[in-house]
């Protein structure tokens, strides 16, 4: 719980920097894609593959990936839906349905991952740190944009904290007599997740941010290396 609580702290700190110092569009533009990119890093290297190794059926893998990204558009179309009706724009909520949705399920599997390991996969702790402040600067900024006080958006980032510093001791506790073929599902659904949120929101928030200047491509490749990096270390 106390890695899990790490990693999510960010997401307090992004709130912080949204509320305190806000980041002008063009480089929040550039975090948010240094941020897409190390979170593609932990689901190609730190997810996918590391459910892939736990060796269940590739069609477990591809279902429960499949799934996540389903579960997220479901999600992301009735927060849509729900706002749109109301006047507002969804995209805020949309990162904070993201940060929901692979959030947890990465607790989850950090809590899981000490089950046979004396430490968490300190590349998955860093990555989520990492791109849990670029997710919240822009949740954050465009909350207080559509009208949210920033109490209440401090309140929804301790409760997205909370939910996942409880999932990673769930995580402990209910998977120590789990099947491989579980571990898998889980962290195939989170990358699943995370990956249609990057393409929904995050990427194409940084080049509207960014005003489609191509150097976003570039941070976006940063991130991936620095994420990269750490797994390959760890």
């Amino acid at each position: 719980m106390g890695w899990a609580l790490l990693g999510a702290s960010s997401l307090l700190i992004g709130a912080g920097i949204a509320f305190v110092a806000p980041i002008g569009k063009h480089l929040l533009g550039f975090v948010l894609a240094f941020g897409a990119g190390v979170l593609i890093s932990a689901v190609a290297y730190e997810l996918v593959e590391e459910a892939v190794g736990f060796g269940a059926p590739a069609g477990v893998v591809a279902g429960s990936f499949a799934l996540g990204a389903l579960v997220f558009l479901g999600g992301d179309l009735f927060i849509d839906k729900r706002m749109k009706g109301g006047g507002s724009q969804p995209g805020g909520l949309g990162i904070v349905l993201g940060a929901v949705l692979d959030g947890i399920p990465e607790s989850i599997v950090i809590g899981a991952s000490l089950i046979n390991e004396d430490s968490a996969s300190i590349a998955v702790v860093v990555a989520v740190f990492l791109s849990n402040v670029p997710e919240s600067v822009s949740a954050s900024s465009d909350l207080l944009r559509e009208g949210w006080s920033k109490g209440r958006i401090f309140l929804l980032w301790v409760i997205v904290v909370a939910a996942s510093t409880i999932a990673a001791g769930l995580g402990y506790a209910a998977l120590q007599d789990a099947s491989p073929t579980w571990i898998s599902a889980i962290q195939a659904f989170s990358g699943g997740a995370i990956l249609t949120m990057l393409a929904d929101e995050m990427i194409p928030e940084a080049f509207e941010y960014s005003d489609r200047n191509k150097t976003v491509g570039v941070a976006l490749a940063f991130g991936f290396a620095v994420s990269a990096g750490l797994s390959f270390r760890t």
